[in-house]
């Protein structure tokens, strides 16, 4: 999909649809189950390259690095988690033209100040000034190569009244969609009340239970897309975790509590086929034409 195109969808509210995935094969596997669009998200980033919780312990560079085999990997587009922009604006200006290049078609950037943390940890998130976001959105959007690479602004502020004003500046400031965070409202009337006050389609991110745990319906009536930012990373982490159990006391691999991917499927899943299509085609001994 051309980066115009989506651009118009996504500002279009022709909802998107799309689950964060941590790297490329589990972007590969987004983008197989039929999901509009990838997202990189840094809560599964940090966990499944670090091992930590999304504490501001991953670098710009090491964030890049996962997008960039993202975007190799899949034809889909990518959204990308640019964190707080890394700094002030000149960090913002790199990060925003690093991970353009890397391929990303859209990347969202939240409010909070460093050291920042992600919001499902829980505790009061410190915020920067209105003004210094503003700026920092502004920067974003000059630093761009292409004028159609889409940016979310996300704000972490709590409650209708604060994220509304806060939504309101950086839509001015020229953001395109608005992402509130799961915990800042209260659910579909607040969702409703914050579209039409910011005047640009929202991002919501539903999580199982949560306050935008929503029917199609009404997600779709607000939104220009949802994202799924947790269903991947759980059920990979539940999943490798009942296995893996029951593997370390039996010793077998009779009767494991999942089924496990045939290893041909696998191969053929991760393009094995085409890569010994490649070999053969440039092969020494191969037929010329």
């Amino acid at each position: 999909m051309e980066l115009s195109e989506f651009h118009a969808r996504l500002t279009g509210q022709q909802t998107v649809w799309t689950a964060c995935a941590y790297d490329a094969l589990t972007a590969k596997l987004v983008e197989s189950a039929g999901f509009d669009a990838v997202t990189s998200g840094g809560y599964a980033i940090s966990a499944s390259l670090l091992g930590q919780p999304d504490l501001e312990l991953y670098t710009m560079s090491e964030n890049l690095g996962v997008v960039r085999n993202i975007c190799r990997a899949i034809s889909a587009p990518l959204i990308a988690d640019i964190d707080n922009g890394y700094g002030d604006v000149v960090n913002v200006t790199r990060t925003v033209q690093e991970f353009e290049a890397a391929g990303a078609a859209a990347l969202f950037m939240e409010d909070q100040l460093s050291p920042k943390k992600c919001p499902m940890l829980g505790a009061p998130l410190p915020l920067e000034s209105m003004d210094d976001a503003v700026v920092k959105i502004q920067a974003a959007l000059a630093a761009r190569r292409n004028p159609h690479l889409t940016l979310i602004a996300r704000t972490d502020a709590l409650g209708l009244e604060d994220v509304i004003a806060r939504a309101k500046a950086y839509v001015a400031a020229g953001a395109h969609l608005i992402m509130p965070i799961g915990r800042a409202l209260r659910g579909i009337d607040d969702l409703r009340a914050l579209r039409q006050a910011c005047g640009v389609p929202l991002v919501i991110p539903a999580n199982h239970g949560g306050p935008y745990d929503l029917t199609r319906q009404e997600l779709e009536s607000v939104a220009g897309c949802v994202m799924f930012p947790l269903a991947p990373l759980m059920t990979v982490a539940q999943a490798l975790k009942a296995n893996l159990d029951a593997l370390s006391r039996s010793k077998s691999l009779r009767g494991l509590p999942l089924e496990m991917m045939k290893v041909a499927d696998f191969q053929e899943f991760i393009g094995y086929p085409e890569i010994e299509a490649l070999r053969s085609r440039f092969r020494s001994d191969a037929p010329q034409a």
